[in-house]
């Protein structure tokens, strides 16, 4: 009775997966969230045609789509991911000819949003702590910094111009302060030889693949800078590799809102995360006891909320 049911289902997968051209777009979407604009760089296919494509898949049940901005972005489903499709894929893969150079167009598509994003912050060296940011808290910061107990060896990831690495090297034995932005990093270096500040080690790397040996680190810090990662939950478990057992990972974050102008005003990746969100990332990067909570709030619009996160490895 079963298969009778399932059947359709099962046929409807297979039809918008054999078209060739559609074949390819699932197979990039298995493995990257990606816009119609990716797409067709990727596939060198003209816009009516990916759109074209994606309206059959999404009609199938396969993709979906979520706003980002003036665009969008399409992923697989979870029905999708949970059925039949992934081992379809993973034999087809070894049929489709131009899946080892699609996915080599796809990391380089990739290299170009996080490009983008360490443009935006090239252009903001030296001014971060001047300028307006949403969310950045010093409420949020005291709280923060009672969950301490120095000294300690503290990483600041996304550190930007090490205005809260500087912060945290007032009590710490020793900060690492990682940033993707050789301007930002250039910045600090600077403030922190003219202030004669010694415990910081400025290292250039991305959230998602760390410059840190694993359990080298006693707290690390997300301040302001989760939202801007491609992968929120790889960054957390890089975190979690970093640390050593019974060490501590502390986000301070927006919380999620609808501000849309924050993705072009801030090149923000995430508008923010949802409280429940957050906990099961930390869950699924193996820490404990994790506490998150709204620590703040802007009084004027369009009011957003500081979220303050804080888990522990297992010893």
């Amino acid at each position: 009775m079963y298969q009778i049911r399932a059947m359709p289902s099962i046929l409807k997968t297979l039809r918008a997966a054999a078209d060739p051209t559609r074949l390819r777009i699932l197979l990039l979407l298995k493995e990257e969230e990606l816009s119609v604009a990716e797409l067709q760089e990727i596939l060198t296919l003209g816009q009516s045609t990916i759109s074209t494509h994606l309206a059959q898949l999404k009609q199938a049940e396969l993709v979906e789509d979520r706003r980002t901005g003036k665009s969008s972005l399409y992923r697989l489903t979870p029905s999708a991911v949970d059925g039949l499709l992934p081992p379809f894929l993973e034999l087809a893969e070894k049929e489709t000819p131009e899946a080892a150079s699609d996915a080599a167009a796809m990391r380089r598509a990739l290299r170009k949003r996080q490009q983008r994003m360490r443009t935006f912050f090239d252009t903001m060296a030296g001014r971060l702590g001047k300028d307006y940011v949403p969310g950045k808290s010093w409420k949020g910061v005291v709280l923060a910094l009672l969950h301490l107990l120095p000294p300690l060896d503290m990483a600041d990831l996304g550190a930007g111009d090490g205005n809260f690495s500087f912060l945290l090297a007032t009590r710490a034995k020793s900060v690492i302060a990682v940033d993707s932005s050789d301007k930002m990093l250039e910045v600090a270096r600077d403030q922190a030889a003219r202030n004669s500040i010694l415990n910081i080690d400025f290292r250039h790397g991305d959230m998602e693949e760390l410059p840190i040996p694993a359990a080298s680190i006693d707290v690390a810090f997300f301040s302001q800078s989760l939202h801007h990662a491609l992968h929120p939950a790889r960054a957390i478990a890089e975190a979690q590799r970093i640390l050593r057992p019974g060490g501590r990972v502390i986000v301070l974050d927006l919380a999620k809102h609808r501000f849309e102008e924050a993705r072009e005003l801030y090149a923000d990746e995430w508008l923010g995360f949802g409280e429940a969100e957050l906990e099961q990332m930390l869950l699924d990067a193996d820490f404990t006891h994790p506490e998150v909570a709204i620590v703040d709030r802007d009084p004027d619009a369009p009011q957003f909320q500081t979220l303050l996160a804080v888990a522990v490895k297992r010893e």
